[in-house]
């Protein structure tokens, strides 16, 4: 049983990982080519939303990242 959530889960409730693999996904669907034009744009439309997402996991790892590090730079500039 897997733990991936279904396609249509709504982006901002995913993981950076299943927002990743989801796209991936995405990706390979566009590329592949054969859906309609409708299809292809609702597509589009989610990867779009996805890479979002992904960017915001992202942009959030790299606040915590900073933070760690002027916390550090605090705490050596204190002893």
């Amino acid at each position: 049983m897997s733990n991936t959530p279904p396609a249509g889960t709504d982006v901002s409730a995913l993981s950076y990982e299943h927002a990743r693999e989801e796209l991936v996904s995405v990706v390979s669907r566009l590329e592949a080519g054969g859906a309609t034009l409708e299809e292809s744009l609702a597509l589009w439309e989610r990867g779009e939303a996805l890479a979002k997402r992904c960017e915001e996991w992202l942009e959030g790892a790299r606040a915590r990242l900073a933070s760690a590090r002027a916390d550090a730079a605090n705490d050596q500039a204190n002893h």
